[in-house]
């Protein structure tokens, strides 16, 4: 019960900060404290200028937009005894002008001429409007706030400006005080005027019996009273600054149903507890001793020979440590038996790849070379030439060298092309223009003949024509530089696209790209490809194959870097 009625104090004392920010933001809104002396003069002058007249509305009207909770503004200019009212109608905020009779029997505007702040509030709690007062919707307005404008000179009032606010902010801080059915509240005045009451008639009853008034700081926060109905414990909280008085009486049978409850709770909660516990015993022992024979088993089946043995892991505890280990040591055992037989099997397919690498070559080397011997006794001097180019061409690929001195790619390409010669004839014509200084430039091997046989594909097998192929080499400031042109029918723009975009794709993409397809596009420019690809290893990045075709002809360039590796 004590921790009920402390807390309930606590909560009090912060809702009743709250509450005070609130009433201290209010009166921060009521003052124009930036533009203090424009707006004195305006509403001084607001008959006679329309600019001024113009500057109070916008005034209003940005200070009604400024707050949520505000129902309406009401600006009384007691020299011209006529106000300017702003509200909310139809959806529109509209300000309006009226006349309107002295408020100087008003008894907010009495308070206000005698407060030091210069200021009033006003209860609707009770509804009764005083005769004369302005039209407000009491039911909408919980709370009216009224500052008194006056001349900064003479201190004579000028004007009364009168805020009505809505009960939207100050339900939203008072909804944090918890509330049971039979508690009551109350916000209430230095003054003892309600503002905020939850129950009218209890409130009358506390005022009949003069509650309000011993509400004071030295009872210390909450004092017993009892009506005719009921015995209440009374628990409020005094504002510091003005003495604002939120008061919360509780019926005395609620506190000790919440200490019965309590208690019938905590009784509960025991039991519930008990049979917790119970149930958490049989299931740590289960979780303990299940693993455990299931490790146990599957390590009779691995000591037997199955080395599929597998222990299931669950948790991060020590049993499950030991399955996890057990179950890495199968894993290792079985990686252990099947590398040592798969690496008796590579090793033999090692040695038969080895067998047929060394006899295949070798043995259709040798067999060309007794074809041409076969022809030189029968005097074939061509197909001597012939047999002779090829399985020098034959000796060339299958040497084991991947990078070759220039000469001796053009000494392939000359034997390759006399091969060619005999193929098409006249139709086929070349020439080389190659630098001197770039026979003994180190290029990949068979990287010209690829040019070269794309060529003979895309241009001299596709027309009947004579079309002469041109291979040069060349030194530019920043390259060295292998052509092979044609001036065949060249690519379209599309194909020139594609090939080029297919020069960007990383090579292992562009395989896999090409495998899935199945298309014979994929192949056609799969040398290419691999060529760009092998000048980019050998070379660095800024070396690669450039292809420009313009319609008639097709030229391809081999960029390597000067000075590079």
């Amino acid at each position: 019960m004590n921790n009920s009625i402390a807390s309930t104090s606590n909560n009090l004392l912060l809702v009743g900060r709250n509450l005070e920010s609130y009433l201290d933001g209010i009166e921060q809104l009521s003052l124009p404290q930036i533009s203090y002396d424009e707006f004195a003069y305006a509403i001084t002058h607001e008959s006679q200028d329309y600019a001024s007249k113009m500057y109070v509305e916008d005034y209003l009207k940005n200070l009604y937009f400024s707050r949520k909770d505000l129902e309406s503004i009401y600006l009384y200019i007691i020299k011209e005894q006529k106000y300017y009212y702003v509200t909310k109608e139809n959806y529109n905020i509209t300000v309006r002008v009226a006349e309107h009779p002295p408020i100087d029997h008003l008894t907010w505007y009495k308070r206000a001429l005698a407060s030091p702040n210069n200021r009033s509030y006003q209860s609707f709690v009770s509804g009764n409007a005083e005769q004369g007062d302005y039209k407000v919707n009491t039911d909408a307005s919980f709370m009216g706030y009224h500052r008194l404008l006056r001349s900064i000179a003479s201190r004579e009032p000028q004007a009364v400006l009168s805020l009505y606010f809505n009960s939207s902010v100050a339900d939203e801080i008072m909804k944090d005080i918890p509330f049971s059915e039979g508690d009551h509240l109350m916000y209430i005045s230095p003054d003892n005027e309600p503002y905020v009451v939850d129950d009218q008639a209890f409130y009358e009853r506390t005022e009949e019996a003069d509650l309000l008034n011993k509400l004071t700081a030295e009872q210390g926060g909450q004092v017993t009273w009892s009506d005719a109905q009921e015995k209440y414990l009374v628990i409020y909280d005094i504002s510091q600054k003005e003495g604002w008085k939120l008061v919360k009486p509780i019926p005395y049978k609620q506190i000790y149903e919440a200490a019965t409850t309590t208690r019938k709770l905590s009784y509960s909660i025991g039991l519930l507890f008990l049979i917790a516990s119970v149930i958490l015993v049989g299931f740590l022992s289960n979780r303990i001793t299940h693993p455990l024979k299931n490790l146990s088993l599957q390590m009779k089946r691995f000591s037997a020979g199955s080395f599929e043995a597998e222990a299931r892991v669950e948790g991060n505890d020590e049993i499950a440590y030991l399955s996890r280990h057990f179950n890495k040591m199968v894993e290792r055992t079985n990686e252990l038996i099947n590398e040592r037989y798969k690496m008796k099997i590579v090793e033999k397919n090692a040695v038969l790849k080895a067998l047929e690498a060394e006899i295949n070559p070798h043995f259709l080397y040798n067999a060309l070379q007794a074809i041409s011997t076969k022809a030189l006794k029968n005097n074939n001097d061509d197909i001597v030439e012939m047999v002779d180019n090829l399985a020098l061409t034959l000796r060339y690929c299958i040497s084991g060298r991947d990078v070759v001195q220039a000469s001796e790619e053009l000494r392939h390409i000359e034997r390759y092309m006399a091969l060619q010669k005999a193929r098409f004839g006249s139709r086929m014509q070349v020439v080389y223009e190659w630098d001197e200084s770039l026979l003994t430039l180190r290029i990949p091997k068979l990287s010209v003949q690829t040019l070269v046989e794309n060529c003979i594909k895309h241009a001299l097998e596709k027309v009947s024509t004579t079309v002469t192929i041109r291979i040069e080499a060349h030194v530019t400031p920043a390259y060295n530089v292998i052509s092979v042109m044609d001036d065949g029918p060249g690519m379209t723009a599309e194909r020139l696209g594609e090939v080029l975009g297919s020069l960007q794709i990383q090579w292992d993409e562009e395989t896999s790209g090409t495998e899935a397809s199945g298309e014979d596009e994929g192949h056609e420019s799969i040398g290419l490809k691999n060529l760009n690809t092998r000048l980019k290893l050998l070379y660095g990045d800024e070396a690669g194959l450039l292809i420009t075709s313009e319609g008639n002809g097709t030229q391809m360039d081999i960029l390597l870097p000067r000075g590079g590796q």
